[in-house]
Formats: C-alpha cells, structure tokens, sequence
C-alpha cells in the first residue's frame, strides 16, 4: 500500500446551464457570482465562478452521507448537518484545565475522535478560547476561462390560474415574477487534500485515532471528494441540473512532505507545467511525486478507484 502524504487536483471542468452558485437577489432578479480575475496577457477579465466555500459544502453534505452509511463517527450537531458540526458539550468540558495549551490539546483530540466530519472538514469553538481546527481539505475558487464563459437571464412566473384578476386573495396565493442567471463555461479547477492530517492532533502531534479508522475516513474522504464533481449539490438544481460535458486535468500525489503540485487550469500549458514540475522534484524528492493526466470523468474515476484499493494514509 502506498503511503499518502497530500493528494492535488488541477483541471477544467465544463458546466453548462448552472445556477450552482449566487451573489443574492436585488429585487427578483437573482444575481450570478461573479469574479474579476488576471488574464494571460495581464488585463483583468470578469467571469463567472464558484466559491471554494460552496464546493467545500458539498464534498462536506457527501461526507456525511458516506459517513451515516459506514458508521463513522459523528457528533450531534454533525449527525443532523448543522453548520456548527461539533460543540464544546461534545468535548468532555468537565476534563478542561486552567493551561490553554493543554485545553486545546483535550479539546483537538476529542474534535477528532468524536466527529470524522470535524476532522476532514475542520471546526471552530468560539467558547473555549476559540479553538479551530484546520480542515484537511481545501478548495480554490472555480472560475471560468476568459472568453469560455456566458450568462444568460430567463424569465420565471409562480403558476397562478387567475393572475390577471384584481381581486384581493390570501397569503401565497398572488403572482410572483423572477429572474434566474444560467452560466456555461469552461471552469479551472484547483484542490487538495492534506491525508497525512487525517486524525492528526495539531496540538500534541501525535495521531487520535487508530491507523485502521484512518483509513475508513480516507476512503470516505475520497469518494466524497469523487462525488462532489459527479454531482455539485450547489443551489437551484431542482431546475438548474448543471450538464456537466467534461472533466479533465492533472492529479498528483506525494508519498513525502513534498507537497503534491498543482498549477491553474486558468494557464493553458498547466498540465505540462505539473509534470515538468513534478520531474524536477523527484529528482531531490527520492520519486516521492506520481503524476497521473486524465481526459474524462471516467478516467478520474478509474484513478480515485485504484487510489483507495491501493493506498493508505501516511503518518507525519
């Protein structure tokens, strides 16, 4: 089995007829999400893009799910997908002392153990001595290629049989007229996963939880990583399921702590780019960096697959 240090995405990925994510509503117009980024030749161009914190949410919603099917721990909050996933009643509070160092060692260490969604996900405690935890995950923004993006604005009514009469009728019953945002586009996609932290006390440095649920939580964090591109459970799907055309890009692994590299989608040559990179650091990195390029969903697939059927997670 080999031993994962970090995992990292780099890619592009086409959405057509999506509405995943909004900036909020001005009047009934919904507005789209919208970035202004740097262009090849350095001119500012504004795109239209998806929130780190939005595809973090849904790797997090199929986490919880894989989770709840393979009985992985989860505290209360967690269990029933509360935004606060733990509390600081989960962290057996009659154990804390005076010395914050050693509060936030029990406090680290009973996040990990009772809840696999804090632990991958990260979680912050406002009331004993703002404690957080770092998640093991971490997303970039999605954005669009300049020039590979569009948004067009449709006209929704709420069915009402008698719209046009004048006459006065209860709550919920009137006309509602709205305007909804579509964006298609080629996206850039960047992520990456830190393995080596899963179940790693940040405090006392040492590991909370065995290496045998190490593995269950690797496994779940990775197909829930697989997941979130299979289906972005982002806003108005109901009548807004994005077609997703494509997917392809780089995904490179790291057995040491060489960070698995990755460069932007948003750069024409990145592929090339993270092999060459990754050539140069193996050189002085004992071949600790494996590359692997694919050209479909599909073949992303076969790579995640073959990633939890033949390797674990390393221990720092």
């Amino acid at each position: 089995m080999k031993k994962i240090n970090s995992i990292s995405v780099s890619g592009r990925i086409t959405l057509n007829m999506h509405s995943l994510n909004n900036e909020g509503n001005e009047g009934n117009q919904v507005l789209t999400r919208q970035v202004t980024i740097i262009d090849k030749n350095g001119n500012p161009a504004t795109v239209t893009a998806i929130s780190g914190d939005m595809m973090k949410h849904i790797m997090a919603e199929h986490f919880w799910n894989i989770a709840k099917e393979e009985n992985l721990p989860l505290s209360d909050t967690s269990k029933v997908f509360n935004a606060n996933r733990i509390l600081s009643k989960d962290l057996i509070s009659n154990k804390y002392k005076k010395d914050d160092l050693k509060k936030q060692d029990i406090a680290s260490e009973a996040v990990i153990k009772t809840c696999s969604l804090s632990d991958i996900a990260g979680a912050m405690i406002t009331d004993i001595g703002n404690f957080s935890r770092k998640s093991v995950a971490e997303f970039g923004w999605m954005v669009a290629l300049p020039g590979a993006n569009e948004t067009d604005n449709y006209f929704h009514a709420k069915f009402v049989a008698n719209a046009s009469s004048t006459e006065k009728t209860e709550s919920n019953e009137g006309q509602n007229i709205f305007h909804r945002p579509a964006n298609s586009g080629i996206y850039a996609y960047v992520a990456n996963l830190e393995i080596g932290r899963l179940g790693y006390n940040d405090v006392s440095k040492v590991y909370s939880i065995s290496s045998e649920e190490r593995k269950k939580r690797y496994d779940a964090l990775l197909k829930s990583f697989l997941y979130s591109l299979l289906k972005p459970t982002g806003a108005m799907r109901n009548t807004q399921n994005p077609h997703i055309a494509d997917f392809e890009g780089v995904i490179s692994y790291s057995t040491s702590s060489c960070p698995a590299p990755t460069v932007s989608g948003l750069k024409d040559d990145y592929c090339e780019e993270i092999i060459k990179t990754t050539s140069v650091l193996n050189e002085f990195t004992n071949n600790s960096i494996t590359t692997k390029e694919f050209k479909s969903i599909s073949e992303f697939t076969e790579i995640v697959k073959e990633l939890i059927q033949n390797s674990e997670p390393k221990e720092i």
